[in-house]
């Protein structure tokens, strides 16, 4: 594939951008409301997950296992927010997405560190997908 094939359009970035967006957006609600399926929903079945404290996940199978260890009860006293901050188009169908995590009481306050995840997503028929996670607590200067 040359140069110009792999670039993105304008056009082309603005749609998928909001896609991506829509799929975090998914996924901070799974979170918030503990919807174990519909967070898993969100992995292609071979994906790998590398949590804030560095656990290893590799394949939807384990991503669910844990998840549905830590998830449920786990907003009772908290929620946690998600924005996209930077989305890179490796290729048309691949993305590496920049995202700042939020843990907050359910006033609105922080509650410590912030988070930096990185997912790369896939485009497979025709939905975004998340193959490559990477969660990292943002250090207290």
């Amino acid at each position: 594939m040359d140069r110009d094939t792999a670039v993105v359009d304008a056009r082309t970035r603005e749609v998928e951008t909001a896609a991506i967006k829509e799929l975090v957006a998914v996924l901070e609600h799974s979170q918030q409301n503990e919807l174990c399926d519909e967070f898993v929903g969100l992995f292609r079945a071979d994906a790998i997950w590398t949590t804030g404290h560095g656990k290893r996940l590799i394949g939807r199978d384990a991503i669910s296992a844990f998840t549905r260890q830590v998830l449920p009860g786990a907003m009772k006293g908290s929620t946690a927010t998600y924005e996209v901050v930077h989305v890179l188009f490796i290729r048309p169908d691949v993305a590496a997405v920049k995202v700042r995590q939020r843990y907050l009481t359910l006033d609105g306050e922080q509650i410590g560190n912030e988070g930096s995840p990185l997912y790369v997503m896939a485009k497979e028929d025709g939905q975004w997908r998340l193959v490559a996670c990477q969660n990292t607590e943002v250090a207290e200067d």
